[in-house]
């Protein structure tokens, strides 16, 4: 039967790069690093949730909007958002817009990783499940 998502791929330019920025901004850790040129890497969150960084191809990568279809961002979970958001700003996250108050009473805010991803941070006073 189904368990759930393992993990979620990124192609990126530079792997190493980019798994080492999961690592230092966003606390992930290295899990396994393949011995392929350049390396593939299974990086995971302090959840366990996990990304997998492989080598892109050398197509130009593809302008999107955050609602075109298809997968549009990753999204991290925080307890406390406002120390969150002050320590990404330390480490020089750029954010792509202001905080968003939820309805729900909830925080979201938008940022790229070095690579152009989209993710958010986002606090909810009750989890979803």
């Amino acid at each position: 039967m189904i368990k759930g998502i393992e993990h979620i791929g990124i192609a990126a330019r530079d792997t190493t790069a980019l798994a080492e920025w999961y690592c230092e901004t966003l606390g992930f850790r290295i899990v396994s690093q393949s011995d392929d040129t350049p390396p593939s890497y299974f990086v995971a969150a302090p959840n366990d949730a996990m990304l997998e960084i492989i080598s892109a191809s050398q197509a130009p990568r593809a302008d999107h909007e955050p609602r075109d279809a298809g997968i549009r961002h990753i999204c991290i979970g925080v307890d406390d958002f406002d120390a969150a958001l002050a320590e990404l700003e330390k480490k020089g996250v750029t954010f792509t817009g202001g905080v968003i108050d939820l309805p729900s009473g909830g925080k979201v805010v938008f940022f790229t990783d070095p690579e152009g991803n989209l993710l958010h941070l986002i606090s909810r006073p009750e989890p979803l499940v």
